[in-house]
This record gives structure tokens, sequence and C-alpha cells, in this order.
């Protein structure tokens, strides 16, 4: 098996920090996770990472210097600064750093996975493989786009595994619409879209993953969607 790509994460934002490290983690890579400016450039010149993900509005050293220091003292990094500072200032300031890419919150899970696997592509890095995961009685294998329960096996298209790999991050708990037009199908400005694209795809992988007791993926009116297997 190959070895994870290892990936820094340096967001103060828990909520964030914790939900990306779970997206890469689901995507194949090795993410670690850190609150503080200091923290993640002591860490990024003392260990080897493949990328660093640098928020730059951070409690006492700013994204924007840690930028600086880390491009001196390693000048091949990845790094990709993440802020919800979009202005064009911000942007060219980011650039100015050293920072080779910059993405603005709100962000679509999927425009940022592409981001990152495009940056360390030309940084000369292995596309990592997405590990295996357990949703329910179901093993999702997001290479060979299979799902297994015992005998049954069933064939996934690549949006049905995103589509899972949402709900297996978020078992137990109410996936939005919007949640799943913003991580599945990379839409950025979701509010008053109407579409029932996602109720449509919804139903065709219930029937897929369905059994005798029923599909595990239940509708919550009004609100969404969740995996209660």
């Amino acid at each position: 098996m190959a070895e994870k790509l290892s990936v820094l994460v340096v967001e103060d934002e828990a909520a964030i920090r914790e939900g990306l490290c779970d997206l890469l983690a689901f995507r194949g890579y090795a993410p670690t996770g850190v609150a503080s400016g200091e923290d993640g450039l002591r860490r990024a010149l003392d260990a080897e990472y493949a990328l660093v993900v640098l928020d730059v509005m951070l409690p006492g050293r700013s994204g924007f210097e840690v930028c600086r220091e880390l491009r001196a003292g390693r000048p091949e990094q990845a790094i990709i600064m993440l802020t919800a500072r979009g202005a064009e200032d911000d942007v060219l300031e980011g650039f100015r750093c050293g920072a080779d890419d910059y993405v603005t919150k709100p962000f679509s899970v999927s425009e940022l996975v592409a981001r990152i696997e495009a940056l360390l592509r030309r940084a000369g890095a292995p596309r990592s493989t997405p590990e295996p995961f357990e949703l329910g009685s179901w093993r999702v294998e997001p290479e060979a786009r299979t799902a297994t329960a015992g005998a049954t096996s069933v064939q996934l298209s690549g949006r049905e595994v995103a589509m899972l790999a949402v709900f297996a991050r978020e078992r137990g708990r109410i996936v939005s619409r919007r949640t799943l037009l913003r991580e599945v199908w990379g839409m950025r400005r979701v509010d008053g879209i109407q579409t029932r694209t996602v109720d449509m795809h919804v139903a065709k992988l219930r029937k897929k993953i369905g059994g005798a007791a029923g599909s595990p993926i239940e509708t919550v009116r009004g609100e969404g969607y969740r995996f209660a297997g």
C-alpha cells in the first residue's frame, strides 16, 4: 500500500480544522491539525509535509507571517492559504508571501480537493488513494467504486461514493441538501437554487444500498437526510 501523503492544517477554528482533517483523511491523506501560527510553523519546519493548508487569520502570528518564514525555510513546500478574506489585496499579499494557491471561505469541498490535488501534481507528489471506509453494515471502496455488505456488492458512481463519504463523516447527523450541493456537486452559491438533483441521486442510492429493512438513508422533512444505519 502506498504511503499516505501528510498534510498540515493550520486553522484556529476547531470546527473548520476538524472538518478539514476528516475530509483529508477520507480522501486518503494523513492530516495533522494545529490551532496557532507558531505551532504550525514549528511543525512545518521540523517535519516533512506534502502540503500545508494555512489560514490567514490566526492568533498571534498571522498566516502571512507563517507563510513568509516557511517559504524561506522550506523553498519547495506546497502551501495553500485558506481565509474568509477575499479582497484582492489579501490574495495578492498571500502570493507575495509565497503561497502557491489561495482559497476563500466559504469554499466547496470538491473545489478545495481539486486545488489540493492540482498543487500536489505540480509539486511532483503522487495523488493519494482514498481509503475504504465503513458505513453501517457497508464497506465502501472508493477506488473500486463499490459498496459491500455480506454477500451483496453494488457498483457506485463517483458522485455516490462522495455522497456516502459525507454521510460517513456526519454519521447520525442531518446533512442538508445545500451541504450536498456544495460538497458533492461543487456549487459555491446554493441559496435559492431549486433543484431535485440531490433527491434523485439519493433515491438511486437508496435502491442500491437498501435491504429488507429498507434504506438506512432517512429523509428529515424540511432539513435533508441522515444515515441512520
